[in-house]
């Protein structure tokens, strides 16, 4: 992430890369796998193995159900808190990055109304 991030300042793109970056790198660690495993690049054998396997990635272990969807959701709901400024770099620190859902993942709660939390950051 710090050589993206520092590539992304240069490039005036995506300066965190939180959100895409890791998605698309373990995309290419299941694809990697799948055809060091089949020895093959057909479709069809790729995709057999894919929705038959779990993978090992930077997101975790993966693992895809029948029609290609996730077996098990990996979607996170996140609440910024404790802003302190428009300054990029404090979005790099996770713990104002809170995780309020799935529950087995929460890292704190949903602070509603958002007013509540900016309230308690003048």
């Amino acid at each position: 992430m710090k050589k993206y991030q520092a590539r992304a300042a240069v490039e005036g793109v995506d300066a965190l890369g939180y959100y895409m970056v890791p998605w698309a790198y373990s995309q290419l660690q299941v694809l990697q796998q799948a055809v060091v495993a089949t020895t093959s690049l057909d479709d069809a054998k790729l995709g057999d193995y894919i929705r038959a396997n779990t993978f090992t990635t930077v997101l975790g272990d993966v693992r895809f159900g029948s029609n290609g969807e996730w077996a098990r959701s990996r979607m996170l709901q996140v609440q910024f808190q404790n802003i302190k400024s428009n300054d990029l770099a404090q979005f790099k620190d996770i713990s104002i990055q809170v995780v309020v859902a799935p529950t087995e993942y929460e890292s704190g709660k949903l602070m509603y109304p958002y007013e509540k939390a900016l309230a308690a950051n003048p």
